[in-house]
C-alpha cells in the first residue's frame, strides 16, 4: 500500500519538526503532507525543513478544512491521520496499518485511560462514545480522536459531509457505519499536546453539544425524533388525563402536546429518508 500522512497544523512551530523527522524516520517512503491552516508562526518553514510537503491554506479555515485539504492532495492507498502537536506516537501508526491490512476501512486510535484530557472533555468523549454505540449497535471506543487510518478511495466518498471545524473526525466515523463499511478500534495512549491547544471550552461548548446532535442525523434521525416524539405524546395523555379527572375537558395544551409529537415523529421519518439519500451511492 502507498502510504499518505496527513498532519493538519496552526502554529505548531514548537512540535511540527521533531513529529515529521519522526514520522519520516520510520516511514521513509511515505507521503508526508502537513496542511498549514493560516498559521502565523514558523510553521510552514519548520515542516519543510523537516521533510514534509506543505499544502498551504491563505488563512486559517480551520480544522476539517485541512483535513479535505489533506485527503484532496494525498497520493496514498490509504491515508493517516494525526495531530501536528506531539500528541500522538508515530510508532503506533504500523498498528493502524496492520487493523487496514486485516480488511478494516477505517481504524481509529482509540485514547485509553491515563491520556492526556481534561475532566471535562474526558467526561464529553465519554458520552460521544455511549451515544453513538446505542445509535450504530456497534461498541464506539473513541467517536472524536483525530488519529485514523482510512482508504482514501472511502474517504472521499464523504469529503463533502465533513465540517471546516473540529468535528470531522465524529462526522466520518457515523459516515462509515451509516454506510456499512467496517470500523475498528486500536488501543492508544495520548501524550500531553506540545504547545497551546485551540480549543477553548467556553466557545466551543456550543459546538460539541451539536456533536450529539449530528451524531443522530448522520446516522438514524428517527433514533433522536422518535422518543422525542414519545415523551411528547405521553406528556399529553398524562395532562389529558388529569384535566379530565379535575374539570372533565380536553385543553390546549393536551392539543399542543399531541400535535407537536406527530410533527417530530413526522420530522424524524423525512430526516430518515434524507440521510438514506446521502448515502445512496455507498455500498
Amino acid at each position: 500500500m502507498k502510504i499518505s500522512i496527513v498532519l493538519p497544523a496552526k502554529n505548531e512551530s514548537a512540535a511540527i519538526g521533531a513529529t515529521v523527522k519522526n514520522i519520516r524516520t520510520q516511514y521513509p517512503q511515505a507521503e508526508i503532507l502537513v496542511v498549514n491552516d493560516g498559521s502565523t508562526d514558523d510553521t510552514a518553514v519548520v515542516a519543510e525543513q523537516a521533510g514534509a510537503i506543505v499544502v498551504h491554506h491563505p488563512y486559517s479555515k480551520g480544522n476539517g478544512a485541512a483535513i479535505k485539504t489533506g485527503a484532496r492532495a494525498a497520493q496514498g492507498d490509504v491515508i493517516v491521520f494525526m495531530d501536528a502537536d506531539g500528541q500522538h506516537d508515530p510508532s503506533d501508526i504500523s498498528r493502524l496499518l496492520e487493523a487496514v491490512s486485516q480488511g478494516h476501512d477505517m481504524v481509529v486510535g482509540a485514547r485509553q485511560k491515563g491520556s492526556q484530557a481534561s475532566l471535562g472533555r474526558g467526561f464529553a468523549n465519554g458520552l460521544y462514545n455511549r451515544l453513538a454505540s446505542w445509535m450504530t449497535g456497534h461498541k464506539v471506543e473513541d467517536l472524536t480522536s483525530g488519529f485514523r487510518a482510512v482508504h482514501a478511495e472511502k474517504f472521499a466518498e464523504f469529503l463533502y459531509l465533513l465540517p471546516n471545524g473540529f468535528s470531522y473526525p465524529t462526522t466520518s466515523t457515523m459516515a462509515f457505519f451509516r454506510a456499512g463499511y467496517s470500523v475498528a478500534y486500536v488501543p492508544i495512549h495520548a501524550a500531553k499536546r506540545i504547545g497551546k491547544s485551540h480549543i477553548r471550552i467556553f466557545r466551543d461548548g456550543t459546538r460539541f453539544l451539536l456533536i450529539i446532535f449530528k451524531v443522530g442525523t448522520l446516522f438514524s434521525p428517527l433514533k433522536i425524533f422518535a422518543p422525542v416524539a414519545f415523551l411528547m405524546f405521553l406528556l399529553g395523555s398524562a395532562w389529558y388525563a388529569w384535566t379530565f379527572a379535575s374539570m372533565h375537558k380536553f385543553t390546549n395544551m393536551s392539543a399542543l402536546l399531541y400535535t407537536g409529537s406527530v410533527i417530530t415523529f413526522m420530522m424524524g421519518l423525512i430526516s430518515e429518508q434524507i440521510t438514506a439519500l446521502m448515502y445512496k451511492n455507498s455500498v
